[in-house]
């Protein structure tokens, strides 16, 4: 054991402070579950790349308002649909982007947009313009980038229909669309440990009610119960209130697979000679649940509800697109995907697509971290 340890340990060498866990561990022959489960997922070149990827765009979405260029509802009326600008650097004006110049067709009103050399918008970092809130109360009007003469179009990613910065509302958009994800994984994961802990750990009559009810609500098809629960909201509700209340629903119906999977672990674990001890010991029940089953599939778990979280980011997208989620003035990938449908959009003016390849983006990074935790989710295999 000694020598099997010498082997792993040196790779994980990395600060004086590692040196010396690996160094008091050596002597028990072992490693912790949370430092083998590490040397796993990094081995997976994927779900590295994964977080590497989800890090800068969580960090991004935090801090939405200094990162957007301008505010989600800052509006030129007179661009709709404007192209993407193109960034210019020259020794004369620094940074800057040109104008635009419109024509509009007499017969179909059909508006387009050329470059004007003439219109020079000039560009800055951190510069002032629509004020925001950081994490609450503290307000700012700080921009990483933009014009520096406030309230003149720049449109790296292009406007919408209202002349609106698209990139500015795909960052707002994020906020939502990707805490979304985590509260409603977060709620079904406390949903599916409760009842699937109690369903598996007592068994008999409950166990069999219990599953008889998961089995109905799985038995329903997906898009049709998103739209009866959704079509019940009240049309009323503000933008936070109904996006709570989408939270829930897709909370209400994501709890049932890992329902499932909690029971199946504790009824295999429920008759282990640990359990068995603990119950000798005098433990209660809710401690042997929680300090003794619980903690030895908590890495199964956790790889679990890390692939619940594109799943739910992508319930939200489905329910705005479909007009049955969040509806504007709230901002989200799903409500930006829904102003695209429409020809034009798909002819004329694609960049409104792009909340769309923010969504596969995001996606497939949480399923490839996804894959690396299933993976190191047991580390002494």
């Amino acid at each position: 054991m000694a020598q099997q340890t010498e082997e792993i340990s040196p790779e994980l060498e990395q600060t004086p402070q590692e040196q010396e866990v690996v160094k008091s561990l050596r002597d028990h022959g072992a490693l912790p579950q949370w430092r083998l489960m590490w040397r796993q997922f990094r081995r997976h070149r994927l779900a590295l790349i994964g977080l590497i990827v989800l890090i800068p765009i969580y960090f991004i979405a935090i801090f939405a308002g200094f990162f957007a260029p301008s505010s989600a509802d800052t509006a030129h009326t007179s661009l709709p649909y404007a192209p993407p600008q193109r960034v210019h650097i020259d020794s004369e004006h620094g940074m800057f982007v040109y104008g635009y110049s419109s024509t509009r067709n007499t017969e179909t009103f059909e508006q387009t947009f050329t470059v004007d050399r003439s219109k020079i918008v000039d560009v800055g970092w951190f510069v002032h313009g629509d004020e925001y809130s950081i994490l609450g109360p503290i307000k700012s009007d700080i921009h990483l980038i933009g014009p520096t003469t406030a309230g003149e179009p720049f449109f790296l990613v292009g406007a919408d229909q209202s002349g609106r910065d698209l990139l500015s509302r795909l960052i707002h958009g994020a906020r939502v669309s990707l805490s979304i994800g985590l509260v409603g994984v977060f709620a079904s994961f406390l949903l599916g440990m409760l009842i699937g802990g109690i369903s598996g750990y007592l068994g008999g009559t409950v166990d069999n009610i219990i599953q008889r009810i998961i089995e109905f609500i799985m038995s329903i098809p997906t898009l049709p119960l998103w739209m009866a629960l959704s079509a019940a909201l009240p049309g009323g509700w503000g933008p936070l209130t109904r996006y709570f209340a989408i939270t829930v629903i897709l909370s209400l119906i994501g709890w049932t697979g890992l329902a499932r999977d909690v029971r199946g672990r504790f009824l295999s674990l429920r008759e282990e000679d640990f359990v068995m001890a603990a119950r000798l010991d005098g433990v209660g029940r809710t401690g042997i649940i929680f300090g003794h089953m619980v903690p030895s599939f908590a890495s199964h778990i956790i790889a679990s509800v890390s692939m619940a979280v594109p799943r739910m980011i992508l319930g939200e997208t489905s329910l705005s697109f479909l007009g049955l989620g969040l509806q504007p003035p709230a901002v989200s990938w799903g409500v930006l995907l829904e102003g695209a449908q429409n020809v034009r959009a798909v002819a004329t003016a694609p960049w409104l697509l792009t909340p769309g390849l923010a969504v596969v983006v995001v996606v497939l990074a949480m399923n490839f971290v996804g894959d690396g935790l299933r993976d190191a989710a047991d580390p002494y295999k």
